[in-house]
């Protein structure tokens, strides 16, 4: 790959043609620019056109690692049941343990934004380099320990006989490349925190592309089974990491950040990121406890839960990357002390987030009533599956508008505000949820109404719960710092 570090070019260029706002090799205003963006367009279309040029690579990005498990699935499915069933297993170990250091990228967009927008650009990528420091070194620990545990941790999960040991190999194939992945984690966070979302969608696309040759390579031609779909990831999400940490590095190193690893850097950036893992832990308890009462509501709830589980899922990541968007435009513009411009993006996320989220609601409502089809030949079950897509649906504005809010606050780093309240609603919604599945569940009968029933505790206790804490918090000032 390519890369260039020059990047006094675009100063010239931007002195010749009158234009006094230094930018850097990136597009964005470079250090002790003035980032106050009175000087450029502010009407409501410019800045949602902002908003949505960093939002949809970002959505590319985010579908990369679920991307991956799916090419797995298509793949590993004509092994056998056995080894799609171990699949199953292994990828629901990796999501989670990867899933939980979603922080690496949160809190580094927020830092290396804030930072950019104070005028601090080489501050901010050296904050990126401690992050990719922290991220090598937390994802070393995850890969070995995982590896170490796979067995146990399968067993735990109901792996047995034939199941166990396709669940074991996979696992152990593909947690070697957690290390790749956190830093693609971090690497996402600094190119955000830059405005340039573009070579993460390249990494991302190209990633997924190399791991679905690879899955037939070893897979279907070299017959190596569930562990060559394991290694196919394992080598995807390593070149992954290699593709956005190098320019990463180079741009790093041309500004004059220390490429070495500074203790006092990798704790801050781990201190950073404490808050942020509580409030992902609360939230993936409170998932958790979600498919855990839909079990004990029957197994026909829980069969048509999976499936909108997953369409919700994926669908999610679309709110997040308006979130994201928001996070990183209202961190720049806090970090150059323009907390007028802050509010009016943080009003546009809002908007973006509430339009996007009914659109993306709508079309699941519609698409629900036809989709149990794809899921399932069972009558009920598609039924089942229509009732929690519209029920889903109907609140999925709420949704957008509070990803949009909560992306605001992580980009403001009011990390322990997030943290507090993330699991105080979790910790409400899941005794709400037991008692329902508890003591309401034998009292209705009526799958259906079931149904409805735990979507909606869903979005009006822990959604709702989430933007109502959001919501009070962006009407202060508090958060703006």
């Amino acid at each position: 790959m390519r890369v260039s570090v020059h990047i006094d070019s675009s100063d010239a260029k931007a002195t010749s043609s009158g234009d006094t706002t230094r930018r850097d090799g990136f597009g964005t205003p470079h250090a002790g620019a003035n980032t106050n963006t009175s000087n450029g367009p502010t009407d409501a279309r410019s800045t949602n056109r902002r908003i949505m040029a960093l939002a949809l690579p970002t959505f590319g990005q985010l579908i990369a690692e679920p991307t991956f498990i799916l090419i797995d699935t298509a793949i590993v499915g004509h092994i056998g049941d056995a080894a799609l069933a171990g699949l199953s297993i292994g990828s629901t170990i990796i999501l989670t343990a990867v899933g939980l250091c979603i922080f690496l990228a949160y809190s580094t967009t927020a830092q290396v934004a804030h930072l950019l927008g104070a005028g601090h650009r080489r501050e901010g990528l050296q904050a990126g380099i401690d992050g990719l420091w922290l991220a090598l070194s937390i994802g070393t620990v995850l890969g070995l320990g995982l590896f170490a545990a796979a067995e146990p941790l399968c067993r735990a999960l109901g792996g047995q006989g034939e199941v166990l040991e396709q669940a074991v190999t996979y696992t152990r194939a593909i947690v070697l490349g957690a290390p790749g992945m956190l830093m693609v984690y971090e690497a996402n966070g600094i190119f955000r925190g830059l405005q340039k979302v573009r070579i993460t969608l390249i990494a991302a696309v190209s990633g997924a592309v190399l791991n679905t040759a690879l899955d037939v390579l070893f897979v279907i031609v070299f017959h190596w089974g569930i562990a060559g779909s394991g290694a196919a990831t394992l080598i995807a999400q390593w070149y992954m990491g290699l593709f956005l940490v190098i320019p990463a590095i180079l741009w790093a190193r041309a500004d004059g950040a220390s490429l070495r690893p500074r203790l006092s850097g990798i704790a801050a950036a781990g201190s950073d990121g404490l808050p942020l893992f509580v409030r992902t832990l609360a939230i993936r308890a409170a998932m958790v406890t979600t498919v855990a009462c839909a079990a004990r509501m029957g197994t026909s709830v829980l069969a048509g839960f999976q499936a909108v589980n997953s369409s919700w899922n994926f669908a999610m990541n679309m709110l997040d990357s308006v979130g994201i968007a928001g996070q990183t435009l209202v961190a720049t513009t806090l970090g150059s002390g323009n907390v007028k411009q802050a509010r009016k993006l943080t009003a546009a996320t809002g908007r973006a987030g509430l339009v996007t989220g009914a659109l993306i609601g709508l079309t699941l409502a519609i698409i629900g009533l036809f989709a149990g089809h794809f899921f399932s030949p069972t009558p009920h079950i598609q039924t089942l599956i229509a009732v929690g897509m519209v029920t889903m649906g109907v609140f999925f504005p709420l949704q957008g508008w509070m990803m949009a809010i909560d992306g605001i606050l992580i980009g403001a780093r009011d990390y322990r505000y997030l943290a507090l309240t993330c699991t105080l609603t979790a910790a409400v919604y899941m005794a709400l949820v037991l008692a329902l599945a508890g003591m309401m569940t034998p009292m209705i009968p009526n799958d259906m109404l079931r149904t409805a029933l735990l979507w909606a505790t869903f979005n009006v206790v822990l959604m709702g719960g989430r933007g109502l804490f959001n919501g009070l918090r962006v009407r202060s000032d508090a958060w703006m710092k």
